[in-house]
């Protein structure tokens, strides 16, 4: 079966292909805008995947506002993971703001992660960066909380490389610290905030960084904690502490002391009632070895009978009046 438009659909399909990889209407407009690219270098931009109208329309920019660039500039550096139209807005505020950025220090700059325009900006119109809450203490003990606002440009020689935002806030913060830290009294402070700032500036804070500080402003002093006050408590409980510990222990050894002291008592007084269990063994073992007799025994229950009632005269309501009555009897009866 023929298909007499057959040849018309392949060469409407051939016509395709060649308008693809060969955009006579960018290029024509190129031509028109005073860029001079062929349409070889737009095919070629084709096979390499490099968008040709994106190209074309950055050149285009460039040269309007005075730039000279190429194509293959332009082409290795999209390449590259940059982000061209970027790259030349840069290049043109910089140039219209008579800062000095080349065409590879932007490139640069861009490949390195940076906003490159954002940066030109930034150095053009100077940025305010709000610090967090910092707090420090006075040598008085009193906490002072510091709001600071910190007004920076982008330096442009040191984008590549260079510290950001995250540290001129962290060295800021130090430098308050720091001096708040030497100043006698937090009433320095509240007179004289202006004190902050001067010597936080003086010390070069921006060093290493891609910003150059232009001006740090105190924004707010608030009063805190008396810190001072609080650690003296805090030391003052633990000392507290450190003497209850230590009464504890003498306690818990007079305790001891005197539970062995106790155990001694108790100690002498069962020897003692053993040795006098011993006395009447020894009485008997005397009478029947003929040592000791009957009337020795008389009297020395006498005395025994006198030194008791003599005793319970010296200490009434003593326990040696009961023992009085049978001594005088025998003595009596002796």
């Amino acid at each position: 079966m023929n298909f007499p438009f057959a040849p018309l659909v392949i060469a409407a399909v051939v016509l395709l292909v060649l308008l693809y990889f060969f955009p006579i209407s960018l290029w024509v407009t190129a031509i028109f805008s005073g860029v001079r690219v062929s349409l070889f270098q737009l095919a070629f931009m084709r096979v390499r995947k490099v968008p040709p109208s994106l190209i074309v329309n950055s050149m285009i920019t460039s040269t309007k506002a005075g730039l000279q660039l190429t194509a293959n500039d332009l082409e290795t550096h999209f390449l590259a993971g940059g982000n061209v139209p970027n790259v030349i807005k840069a290049l043109i505020s910089a140039d219209k703001a008579n800062i000095p950025l080349t065409f590879k220090q932007a490139t640069a700059i861009d490949l390195a992660g940076r906003n490159v325009f954002e940066a030109v900006t930034t150095s053009v119109n100077p940025k305010v960066i709000n610090t967090p809450n910092v707090a420090a203490v006075s040598q008085d003990g009193i906490q002072l909380i510091v709001i600071a606002r910190v007004t920076v440009r982008a330096n442009i020689a040191q984008l590549v490389g260079g510290a950001g935002e995250e540290t001129i806030l962290a060295r800021v913060g130090e430098g308050i610290v720091s001096t708040i830290g030497s100043s006698k009294s937090h009433k320095e402070v509240l007179e004289n905030p202006d004190k902050i700032s001067k010597l936080v500036l003086s010390k070069g804070l921006d060093a290493g960084t891609a910003f150059e500080i232009l001006s740090i402003d105190i924004a707010d002093v608030d009063i805190g904690e008396n810190i001072g006050a609080k650690l003296q408590i805090d030391q003052a409980a633990a000392d507290l502490r450190v003497a209850e510990a230590r009464a504890e222990e003498r306690r818990a050894m007079a305790v001891a002391v005197e539970q062995e002291n106790r155990a001694k008592t108790q100690d002498a007084k069962a020897r003692v009632v053993e040795a006098e269990a011993e006395i009447p063994k020894a009485i008997a073992e005397a009478f029947r070895s003929g040592n000791l007799g009957v009337m020795d025994y008389y009297k020395m229950r006498n005395v025994q009978a006198d030194t008791e009632m003599r005793d319970s005269i010296a200490n009434p309501g003593g326990g040696g009046s009961g023992s009085t009555k049978p001594g005088r009897e025998e003595g009596r009866q002796s």
